[in-house]
């Protein structure tokens, strides 16, 4: 960290504005901005008053450096844990304190190192004395410092932990502003709502929340299980195909989506493995199951989500589609080939097994 960025992060931390500071060291507005900027350093005799307006010493006043790397901040977090195996909470806390205030500007040792005296603090009982109270003030300033860094991953990691912070202290209005901090894209920012929701006594909301947190994981994972059954295509493993559409079927059926979804990924590997009989069983069991293809809406698992009812019209042209789908020669031709005559309802029939579609 430079100079300036010290003095702009413990200007933030006192509350002074740009212009009471200059008032309360005789000098400009501009003369301050341009120090934090970078674009000036501040008179040397000014160091000292600099230093004790902002409460800090001059060692860490002028102890700036640039950013820590990665291995760094792993070093200093290691030699953190050591200490905790070693040494009273309040020893630890001390150094903790000091090595923080060499590096005021590093969200991330901020939000790891709070992590860290939070969950020792937790585990040792330290927040439950008087004196812990004190050191519980510290992490949550922590928490809420890492929360202003311009990196999202920092940001988010920062708001889970002053949500749990406020969750376990009972300030829910808190804790739920924390939420903002979440990128809306980010399932941890559903399920601490759910969370929030539970511990409010708000338990329909809460249901609800969770319900779809675990219908939008089964599209997920079954999207993860079709590009792995993508690959072991590609690489003609069968016996890994043949497993990954087995987990496919018991994904289903954990999450009660109904009988279509649970065969659906048979057919297409039954068609790889030219197995004929496999494949007219399945052809059958996706056309009878059709009807029954939103019963996942009637699940006891989804009893609080509203979903929108399907069509009948919509059902019958899948039906159709199905049907048209079977007749393709390029991907069906092994089931008869000459020996497979259409019928006049957009039905066939394989006259080696009398199978009719």
């Amino acid at each position: 960290m430079q100079l300036g960025e010290v003095i702009r992060t413990y200007r933030k931390k006192r509350n002074l504005t740009q212009e009471e500071m200059a008032r309360r060291l005789g000098v400009t507005a501009p003369a301050v901005n341009k120090w934090e900027k970078g674009n000036s350093l501040p008179d040397i005799t000014l160091l000292a008053p600099i230093a004790r307006l902002l409460s800090v010493s001059l060692d860490t006043l002028l102890s700036f450096r640039e950013e820590l790397t990665a291995d760094e901040i792993k070093e200093i977090v290691c030699e953190l844990d050591v200490k905790f195996k070693e040494e009273p909470y309040g020893e630890v806390f001390g150094w903790a304190k000091e090595k923080l205030e060499q590096y005021p500007g590093c969200e991330q040792l901020a939000w790891q190192m709070g992590a860290i005296l939070n969950a020792q603090g937790i585990i040792q009982g330290i927040f439950d004395t008087l004196e812990g109270k004190v050191y519980e003030e510290y992490v949550c300033a922590l928490f809420a410092r890492a929360l202003e860094s311009k990196d999202e991953m920092i940001r988010g990691r920062a708001a889970g932990s002053l949500f749990a912070f406020y969750m376990r202290k009972k300030e829910y209005e808190k804790a739920e502003g924390c939420l903002e901090y979440f990128s809306v894209q980010d399932p941890e920012r559903k399920r601490n709502q759910a969370r929030l929701y539970g511990e409010t006594e708000r338990f329909k909301e809460a249901y609800k929340t969770y319900e779809e947190l675990l219908f939008s994981s089964y599209q997920m994972t079954g999207a993860v299980l079709n590009g792995m059954y993508q690959l072991a295509v590609r690489k003609e493993d069968k016996k890994r195909a043949r497993m990954i559409v087995e987990k496919q079927e018991e994904l289903a059926k954990c999450f009660e989506m109904g009988r279509y979804y649970e065969v659906m990924g048979r057919l297409e590997l039954a068609v790889w493995e030219k197995d004929a009989e496999t494949a007219i069983a399945v052809m059958k069991e996706l056309l009878a199951s059709v009807d029954e293809l939103g019963s996942y809406r009637k699940a006891a698992l989804y009893e609080h989500m509203e979903f929108g009812k399907l069509k009948k019209e919509f059902l019958e042209e899948l039906k159709g589609k199905l049907r048209d789908s079977f007749q393709d020669e390029e991907t069906f031709g092994f089931l008869g080939n000459d020996e497979k005559r259409m019928q006049e309802d957009g039905s066939y029939v394989i006259k080696n097994n009398h199978q009719k579609f």
